[in-house]
């Protein structure tokens, strides 16, 4: 018997980083099935603006302001929505950063600022709303990765090492929250190149289409529906990966040519990304866009 989709009507979503980009398509996502929905984010004039524009249509939609790298921050923001909303039904941990260059190249400032938001974040929402959800066996823990959690690609290599981390903590969890016998769900959401301003000036790889944030939330609103770990956006991207992931090194790296994956972010058009890269370096006060259009990943401190 094929599996009867859940309601989402009603139920309590909290969204790291949800003022802009997959975090927004996510809530908007989640209001048109009728949940109560929390945007947590560092710029909380931005995310008051969302949630203003998102809950014009009568839902409940609230902002409030989040550190994902500060636990006693993300600790306030579940206390707060909580008490506000009511308990949490859904998590996202959806926050991250992707500065484009060399690992060479890279300055310490933005590894670390990178580790703090892609890993620490990650750790710091699960370690906040996990026992919660296990006091009251329910709860959707939802984990933002990516394709770059699966493989290593050139331009981005402590950013893969981050989603490879956020890939193995949710199989991980999924796993000791199954051996418990924990009614808990986890999703890993795995997208590939997206059409965000985190993905501006990447070149297009061959075979996998980009996709949208639309796409990506849609994704996550049917994982909820009909829960499931995995969740590739395109799905295509999750089968490229399947079929590469057989094969012996120089079978991988050779398909990783042909789909031009290899070049795709290392050759990306850094004046393209000036904007993003400013942004993502001002998230940190520590950081500060000097030097060039790629801030964040060859910038100094101030």
């Amino acid at each position: 018997m094929a599996q009867q989709p859940r309601i989402l009507v009603g139920k309590v979503a909290a969204i790291t980083g949800g003022a802009r980009g997959i975090g927004k398509e996510t809530a908007r996502a989640m209001v048109a099935e009728g949940m109560k929905v929390a945007i947590g984010d560092l710029d909380l004039e931005l995310a008051e603006r969302t949630a203003a524009e998102l809950a014009a249509g009568g839902t409940t939609v609230r902002a409030y302001p989040l550190d994902v790298t500060d636990r006693a921050s993300v600790d306030a923001f579940v206390d707060a929505v909580e008490r506000d909303l009511g308990p949490i039904d859904v998590f996202d941990n959806n926050a991250g950063i992707m500065p484009i260059g060399t690992f060479l190249e890279e300055t310490d400032e933005s590894t670390r600022r990178q580790i703090d938001i892609n890993v620490h974040g990650v750790v710091n929402g699960a370690k906040a709303i996990l026992p919660r959800f296990v006091e009251r066996g329910r709860g959707h823990l939802v984990n933002v990765a990516s394709m770059a959690g699966k493989a290593g690609f050139p331009g981005v290599a402590t950013y893969c090492g981050t989603k490879h981390f956020v890939v193995g903590l949710s199989e991980s969890i999924r796993g000791e929250l199954r051996y418990a016998d924990v009614p808990v769900d986890v999703t890993c959401v795995m997208p590939a190149i997206v059409q965000t301003e985190l993905a501006a000036g990447v070149k297009a790889t061959r075979g996998v289409k980009p996709a949208t944030a639309v796409d990506v939330a849609d994704a996550i609103v049917e994982a909820l529906r009909r829960p499931r770990f995995d969740v590739f956006v395109p799905k295509s991207a999750g089968v490229a990966g399947q079929v590469i992931g057989v094969l012996p090194r120089r079978g991988r790296e050779g398909f990783s040519r042909l789909l031009k994956a290899d070049t795709a972010l290392i050759e990306a058009d850094t004046s393209a990304r000036s904007g993003y890269e400013l942004r993502a370096a001002e998230s940190d006060p520590a950081l500060t866009a000097a030097g060039g259009p790629a801030a964040l990943g060859r910038g100094e401190r101030a």
